[in-house]
This record gives C-alpha cells, structure tokens and sequence, in this order.
C-alpha cells in the first residue's frame, strides 16, 4: 500500500445533509487497469471530481506518488499527471483533429512566453516535437488520416477516441475514464476495449474506468471497487464481485417477501368467499353434466 502509485484514503465530501462519497479508499499501482463502478447516483464522477481537484474533500488525503494533492486546482494536478475524459465529450468542435490534441500537449510546453513572441528557434523545435507527439497519439488511436478534420464532423465513437488521446497528451501518469463507451455500438465497443488495453501496455499509464458496461469491465479490468450511494460495498476480482450479495442488492435491488394473508383452514375454509365461489362453480358442473 505504501509503494502505491495513486493513494486514497478514506476521502469523503457532503453536499449539504448529503453525504456523496464516504471514507472512500482506493490504491492504484503502476499499471493497474481497475474499474469504479456502481448504480446511477453511486458517486462514481463525484470521486473522478474529488481526484482532479474539481471538488475539495471535507477529510481524507489524496496523494500522487506520496505527493498530497488536496486543495490544488485542476490544472496544477493535471501537471502531477492526473488526466480524466468526461462523460459529456467536451472537444473543441471547431478545432482540427490534430489541434485538439496539441492543445493537451501544451500542457508539457517548454518554451515560455517571450520565446512564443519572439518566435525563436527552440520555440519552433518544441512545436515541432507537440505536433509530431499529437501524431504519434492519433495513430495509436487510429485517427492519424482524419487529423485535418474538424473533431465535430467525426463520428460519435471517433470523438470518443479523439478525447482519449487529448488526455493522453498531457502525459499521464494515470488516466480517469468517465464512461467511455456511453452511447457506443457493439463494434465501437470492441475497438474501445482494444484501444484501452493498447493504452496499458504501449504507454504504461495506470487506468481508472468508470463504465456502465459490465461485459467491458469484466473482461478488461483486473480489480473492481463498487460503490452504492457513497459507500464502498466491494472490492475485489471480477468474479469476485459478480457474486457479492451487496453487489447484486444494489443492482438488482433486495429480494422482497410477499405479504399474502394465510390460507384458512378447516371450517374458516369451507365459509371462506372463495370457498363458496368454487363450490358453486363445481354444483354447475356437475349440473351441466348430468
């Protein structure tokens, strides 16, 4: 726990009389693939916000390489090498393909502001270097050939991939997915699922999921932490919570027992409704048939 890459522990934060996430822990090594998962509301996006410095936790730590990040602003965490994809694609539709994915590689610029005026030499060379890295991404993600195009006339799938290497440009150590197959195609799907996998092993970044859809985490993930309103209800193998109780409650909701009065017995029976309803019934077929 202490070598961890990425530590939480026991993180909370009310919104009010609501309690959205509740002593929340979590540990990350190098090159994990772990999924965060749990029922609308769970305060799954709450913990990606808590993580990127959108919100401030009211206790716990959150810590990078043993570096606490608690209470700085996105940005600064972001540079610490927390990047995250939304649930909402939030592209520059009217930038190209290439340029929003330069535009995260900036992030790691290193000529500074009077370099950019004077337009000097190692501006140009670190250019150079963004566009060709921002390249490298595109073809990793398959979209190198449609890099001229505006991001808005991709397709719905394509822009999902387009927003995962704009986090990959700014040269994460780990990687928040928020849903990143929300409103995706069985094929799209299976092209996601390789591309994340592609991700881990080519470029080495620890991987946070969110995701809705159970066949994907349970066939890329390796550990799983469910969440149910706050809480953290599991943690463990895939196989290991597919057959957790909490789990399978909180999903699928608590078994319920039917209240149905008892039968009635002996006389209570014979002078019961019922009783004289299908004993009527019976007469008239007996009738009928003689």
């Amino acid at each position: 726990m202490s070598d961890a890459l990425f530590q939480i522990d026991n993180v909370s934060l009310s919104f009010g009389g609501l309690k959205a996430v509740a002593d929340f822990k979590l540990s990350l090594n190098r090159g994990d693939l772990h999924g965060l998962i749990g029922p609308n509301g769970a305060g799954k996006t709450t913990a990606f916000n808590l993580m990127t410095g959108v919100y401030v936790p009211d206790t716990g730590t959150i810590q990078l390489e043993k570096k606490q990040l608690n209470g700085l602003p996105p940005w600064t965490i972001a540079k610490s090498g927390i990047a995250r994809t939304f649930q909402n694609i939030r592209l520059f539709p009217d930038l190209s393909v290439l340029d929003n994915v330069r535009m995260a590689c900036h992030l790691r610029a290193r000529h500074n502001l009077l370099q950019t005026l004077l337009r000097t030499s190692h501006y140009y060379t670190d250019e150079a270097a963004m566009t060709a890295r921002a390249i490298e991404l595109l073809d990793l993600i398959k979209l190198a050939p449609r890099r001229y195009e505006l991001a808005r006339n991709l397709p719905y799938g394509d822009q999902r991939r387009l927003e995962i290497a704009r986090a990959l440009a700014t040269g994460p150590k780990v990687l928040l997915l928020d849903e990143p197959a929300a409103g995706m195609h069985t094929g799209e799907k299976k092209s996601l699922t390789a591309l994340i996998q592609n991700i881990r092993r080519q470029l080495g970044v620890t991987i946070l999921l969110i995701e809705h859809d159970m066949s994907l985490v349970m066939e890329i993930c390796e550990k799983i932490t469910v969440l149910d309103h706050g809480q953290t209800i599991a943690v463990g193998s895939p196989g290991e919570v597919q057959k957790d109780a909490k789990v399978i409650a909180a999903y699928l909701g608590e078994p319920q027992v039917r209240n149905e009065p008892p039968l009635p017995s002996g006389e209570d029976r014979l002078k019961s409704p019922r009783s004289r309803d299908l004993r009527q019934v019976e007469g008239d077929d007996l009738r009928r048939q003689g």
